[in-house]
This record gives C-alpha cells, sequence and structure tokens, in this order.
C-alpha cells in the first residue's frame, strides 16, 4: 500500500480504481520520492477508438515487416521497470517503488496490463496501463528499438477494438500523440464519457 502524500491517507489498489473511475491518477515527484500525488487534468488527452485513429504510412510500413513479435501480459514487471527508467530526453520519470508496487498487484487483479515488443528474447519496447471497464488509461511507454513502443501502440489499439472498449485515456497530449489523432477534451466533457465507458463490459 501507498500512502497519499497530501493527506496521509493509505492508497490501496481498491482506491487505485476507484480514482480512476472519477478521472484522478497518481504520480510521484521522481523516482526516487517515495511519495505520490493525485492528478486530475483540466483539458484530458484521449486517442480516439474510431476511424480517427492515424497509423502514417511508414509505420504501416514497418508493421508489414514484422519487426517484432508481439505479446500481451507476459512481462508486465518487466515493462513498468523499463519505463521508469531514464533516456535520452527524459532523465527524470514519475514512476516510484510505490507505484510499481501499486500496478504490480492491479496486474494480479486482471485491471493492468501491458504490451510488449519483443526481438527473440530481448524487449524492445512496451506499455502499459489500467482497465476498468471499457475504459483502458494508457500510463507509459518505452522504447529500445525503433518503432517499438509505437507499434505496440497500434497494436494496443486493434485489442480494445476487438474487445469492446470504448476509451483510450492518454492522460495529457504530446506531439508524439498527434501523430496518431490524440486529441484534448475538458474536464467536464471527459467526465461523462468516462462514467459510461465504464458501464461498458469489456475484457482486456
Amino acid at each position: 500500500m501507498a500512502r497519499d502524500s497530501g493527506s496521509g491517507r493509505l492508497i490501496t489498489p481498491q482506491l487505485l480504481l476507484k480514482a480512476y473511475s472519477v478521472g484522478i491518477f497518481p504520480m510521484a515527484e521522481d523516482a526516487r520520492d517515495k511519495h505520490v500525488f493525485w492528478v486530475e487534468p483540466e483539458m484530458r488527452g484521449v486517442l480516439p477508438l474510431d476511424e480517427r485513429f492515424h497509423v502514417s504510412h511508414s509505420l504501416a510500413k514497418a508493421i508489414r515487416r514484422k519487426p517484432f513479435d508481439i505479446r500481451f501480459d507476459t512481462a508486465f514487471s518487466a515493462v513498468v521497470d523499463a519505463c521508469a527508467e531514464p533516456s535520452p530526453g527524459r532523465p527524470r520519470t514519475w514512476i516510484n517503488r510505490t507505484i510499481r508496487d501499486l500496478y504490480a498487484e492491479l496486474f494480479r487483479m486482471g485491471h493492468a496490463h501491458s504490451v510488449e515488443a519483443w526481438r527473440g528474447d530481448q524487449l524492445a519496447g512496451g506499455l502499459y496501463g489500467v482497465s476498468l471497464g471499457g475504459a483502458f488509461f494508457g500510463e507509459s511507454m518505452f522504447s529500445r528499438e525503433t518503432d517499438a513502443s509505437k507499434i505496440c501502440l497500434v497494436y494496443l489499439v486493434e485489442r480494445l477494438r476487438e474487445k469492446g472498449f470504448v476509451l483510450l485515456d492518454t492522460q495529457f497530449i504530446t506531439e508524439h500523440l498527434k501523430t496518431f489523432g490524440a486529441i484534448e477534451l475538458p474536464k467536464a466533457q471527459y467526465e461523462r464519457i468516462l462514467a459510461e465507458a465504464i458501464e461498458v463490459d469489456a475484457s482486456f
């Protein structure tokens, strides 16, 4: 269990899922910080699961070459650990030990998942997130090889479509996500969509 740095309240996996259900998620100042804080953005990033989701011609071509073996939920902890590592352009991350432990418990409960790009026995890239009803909350991604995380994202969208999900939350918007068609929604609009999504009977 984790402790909320603001109130001192213990954060359980059940409390974490409740937070997601109302549009709140946790972060840490950096990987060395023992505490977490709650985040509730006024503008929320969403990646549409319909025809607005865009895959560039170059990425589609790369996917057709099948450079990686894509797997689901076979190395969740390794993906989270890799997302927590510093990388070029990202010397600090918000994933601390507290967050790792909480999401490992969500994984054991069937509410957290990973998409992994493998080359042989080496993990080349991946992403992880949380599922609740028909909503999937993307948390973080990493790449050790070109296009690895992008390809994982495309496979994630395909999986969510197949399984009946209706919302892919990206928390914030980045230039990288914009190339896939990500949009921003005001908090009130996002909360209405979220409330409907978590009532959907979907399973990752």
